[in-house]
């Protein structure tokens, strides 16, 4: 048997005269008159589980009810009877299920007799009167018999006993004695979890590692796995040690009905899984789910699953956000308290951070800003700091729809968001508890939660998305559109859950979402042919022979001859594979997509050629006219602005040009830069990350302070990089900074138009001030730059650079540049094994 609640081991006959001392053993008339009404128990608990008293079938929370009704009824009769009375110095109370009210059909019964300090074989006597009717009944017992000092003592020492005795209630007998016990436990709790709360969180993860994730598990464990009932009771603990309230913000609008309607959900579905089984059991097994699901009038084993996912997730939000509220709750000591540390520090418009999470700003307005849903999630993601509950909340009551196209930002914060690899999972994660994923993405309510049908698959379809998108974002240097990549990659499967060809139905929900998006029309057909052939190159390479020509041949006319729609794909299938579950993805299966990616590529006839942007007009007048101008328009997107500088095409413009830029905290979202008669025109689409963009006429000043040597921009880029890096707390960094990429850094090269000139394609991760660094490399080894285009998309850059290798300050060769420009772009994150969920 298991310990009791206060560290006693439960066990049979005599040893509750061993926990008392020595006494006189049960037996006699009043003992067998006690057993016969301990039988009456038995006897009534079965006819309750059997039909109830009328022969009608009580549903779970009926059933919970009715038992703890009928336990009390029979302690306190029986309490009564041996005297267990008002200031009779014993108390019976009561801890576990009972406590909680929640005591399921074969839930041990779990008791403490109190005393106090009462004569020992007084103590013994009535122990043995109360405990083996019990026994006898063969109701299973976990029991021990303290005073209030020894309790105390348990629990101070024991955190399981602790726990236990934290939901101790009071059945009969002396009241007072009943409180002195749980008001000491709960004052010793709340004083003592400064000192515990280490232990507690390392005895939870212990258990989740242990015991899995629920909602992916095909097997999960209800009461122990991660999102199950023990954290519920975790966070009523952490609730009465007052350092959370218990109820992180999760309203019954949110997915999962909020965290009491996911705690019911698990207790019915457990309660029938007593049922069933016929004895106690925590593990919902594959062959009951189809009769639980029945009995709760769920479905079937899918559906079933499918709730048990919607609770569980629910669940575990709210456990790590009470977990985070507890720790930044508890008071610092020793040197900790005196370091001082930022109170917010702005990561965005309107977003900063605060004691390590993500909030609003004081002055934003959520009502008034669409885009801050986006905004405050690609923060999240790229400092891999979590968003506070009380943020979500106030998003999830205020925020307005996104008007339809989406703003420009607004698809730039998404792109980020997916771009973040694994940091953007738990953010995703957050935004669908509170319901604002699906505000984004309405699409995403019919395969949230959803199981899978194969078993090869680890993850719940709307969670396969997200780690199929988490992938991607380590392959969007091998593609030319790492936004359509990542894009396609989280709706790949939206079409799944809503019957027929989920490939043909995704198609058309890609369509969908795309156009919501403003995506021009031919990236939204792209994205609608990711999602309708995600699955032709797999299934091609895998089934059908590669060196009949014909195979080939239909792949290609299948993707219209499209070289960039080919590579997308060919990456998705790796990120796919790799998000399905271990083994899914290996050299075999690599191999054979890379010859028929190959053989496809040789049939369509390669790549293209980047080409410079045309130059307006009214650009080349200023051209024509000479001297430094700086030219700052809005567009159409509330925080995008275009800054066109127009002057003498020297060395070092173009990274003076884009320094300034990144040090008045315009981040560069796309550039076109050109010549004409003498003069460099480049426009830089831009936007701040903070408030308002600077006067155009500061920005002129400060570009001709660069070009006269007065500023050394990439140094003061430098300090600046490093003073966004988070703050340090308590010896530990309060978020992950971003030293890596996600994805490794890529340069192609291409034959220019003409001689002597090269095209270097360069595909990695944007960092601050990235084409100041760039352009700044290129300079120091002469190389003469004839045009450049520049696209940061999310968190990726593709930019082209036009370079005359025949010009006479040309020192450098490919090899050298290509070192150069690797030198200052974001290293790639060392590789990590693949994530499953816990307990697999």
């Amino acid at each position: 048997m298991r310990s009791d609640p206060t560290g006693s081991r439960a066990g049979g006959p005599g040893s509750a005269a061993k926990a008392a001392g020595s006494g006189p053993s049960a037996s006699g008339p009043s003992a067998t008159k006690s057993s016969d009404a301990a039988a009456d128990l038995a006897r009534a608990r079965k006819q309750l589980l059997d039909g109830g008293t009328r022969g009608r079938r009580l549903d779970a929370p009926a059933l919970r009810q009715a038992l703890v009704d009928l336990h009390e009824f029979w302690l306190t009769t029986k309490g009564a009877e041996l005297g267990i009375k008002p200031d009779s110095g014993f108390a019976i109370v009561a801890v576990g299920g009972l406590a909680r009210r929640e005591l399921l059909p074969y839930s041990d019964l779990d008791l403490v007799l109190l005393h106090d300090d009462m004569d020992p074989e007084l103590v013994s006597e009535v122990a043995d009167k109360l405990w083996y009717p019990l026994w006898d009944a063969h109701i299973k017992l976990d029991h021990s018999v303290r005073t209030v000092p020894q309790a105390l003592q348990v629990a101070s020492t024991d955190l399981t006993a602790a726990l236990g005795m934290l939901e101790a209630r009071h059945i009969a007998g002396d009241v007072e004695l009943s409180n002195l016990l749980i008001g000491g436990v709960r004052r010793e709790w709340r004083t003592g979890i400064r000192s515990r709360f280490d232990e507690l969180i390392t005895q939870t993860q212990s258990r989740w590692s242990r015991s899995g994730e629920i909602a992916h598990r095909a097997e999960p464990d209800l009461k122990s796995g991660r999102g199950g009932l023990r954290d519920v009771q975790l966070l009523d603990a952490l609730s009465i040690a007052q350092l959370t309230d218990g109820m992180p913000g999760l309203g019954p609008q949110s997915p999962g009905g909020g965290l009491a309607f996911a705690h019911t959900r698990m207790l019915d579905v457990r309660t029938e899984l007593h049922r069933v089984a016929g004895r106690a059991r925590d593990q919902l097994r594959a062959q009951d789910a189809d009769e639980i699901g029945a009995a709760l009038r769920i479905g079937d084993r899918f559906d079933l699953a499918r709730v048990l996912s919607d609770s569980a997730r629910t669940i575990s939000y709210s456990v790590d956000v009470g977990l985070r509220t507890a720790g930044n709750s508890l008071p610092r000591r020793g040197l900790s308290r005196l370091r001082r540390v930022p109170v917010r520090r702005p990561l965005d418009e309107g977003v900063v951070e605060h004691a390590g999470e993500v909030v609003l700003a004081r002055d934003a307005r959520p009502s008034k800003d669409p885009g801050l849903i986006t905004r405050v999630a690609a923060a999240s993601a790229q400092y891999g700091m979590p968003m506070s509950a009380s943020t979500l909340s106030r998003l999830s009551d205020s925020a307005p729809e996104l008007r339809e196209p989406w703003p420009k930002e607004a698809v730039n914060d998404l792109l980020v968001l997916l771009g973040s690899g694994r940091r953007s999972i738990p953010a995703i994660e957050a935004l669908d508890r509170t319901g604002l994923w699906g505000r984004l993405l309405p699409e995403w309510g019919a395969v949230r939660d959803l199981p899978p049908r194969d078993a090869v698959h680890t993850w719940t379809v709307d969670r396969h998305l997200v780690e199929t998108a988490a992938y991607a974002s380590a392959l969007t240097t091998r593609v030319a559109r790492p936004d359509l990549l990542i894009l396609g990659a989280l709706i790949h499967d939206i079409g799944k859950g809503r019957g027929g060809d989920h490939s043909v139905v995704g198609a058309e929900l890609a369509t969908q979402i795309g156009n919501r998006l403003g995506l021009w029309p031919s990236d939204v057909a792209l994205l609608t042919a990711m999602v309708r052939h995600h699955l032709l190159l797999p299934e091609t390479a895998t089934r059908r022979d590669l060196d009949d020509p014909v195979t080939v041949q239909t792949v290609v006319d299948a993707l219209g001859a499209d070289p960039v729609l080919l590579e997308l794909l060919h990456a998705l299938a790796e990120a796919d594979s790799l998000a399905t579950g271990p083994g899914v993805w290996g050299d075999w299966k690599a191999s054979l997509i890379r010859e028929l990616v190959r053989r496809c590529r040789l049939v369509m006839a390669g790549e293209s050629l980047p080409t410079p942007d045309p130059l307006d007009p009214a650009h080349v007048e200023l051209a024509e006219k000479g001297g430094v101008h700086v030219d700052l328009q809005p567009t159409e997107g509330s925080h995008t602005f275009v800054v066109t500088v127009v002057a003498p095409d020297t060395p070092g413009l173009l990274s003076d040009a884009a320094g300034v830029l990144a040090l008045h905290s315009l981040r560069v979202l796309s550039a076109s830069l050109g010549s004409h008669d003498g003069s460099a025109v480049n426009s830089f689409a831009v936007t701040p990350l903070f408030g308002a963009p600077p006067q155009a006429g500061l920005l002129r000043q400060e570009l001709i302070r660069a070009q006269a040597g007065e500023l050394d921009l990439v140094a003061v880029l430098n300090e600046k990089e490093r003073n966004a890096r988070p703050p340090v707390i308590d010896g530990e960094d309060s978020a992950v900074p971003v030293l890596y990429a996600q994805a490794p850094p890529r340069v192609l090269w291409f034959d220019g138009t003409e001689p002597g000139q090269v095209v270097l394609e360069l595909r990695a991760e944007d960092r601050l001030g990235l084409l100041c660094r760039l352009a700044s490399a290129l300079e120091k080894l002469g190389a003469d730059v004839r045009w450049a285009r520049v696209a940061t998309l999310g968190t990726s850059v593709v930019d082209a650079f036009c370079i005359d290798l025949t010009g006479s300050d040309t020192r450098a060769t490919r090899e050298e540049i290509e070192e150069a420009i690797l030198g200052v772009v974001p290293a790639p994150e060392p590789p990590r094994p693949p994530e499953k969920p816990e307990g697999t």
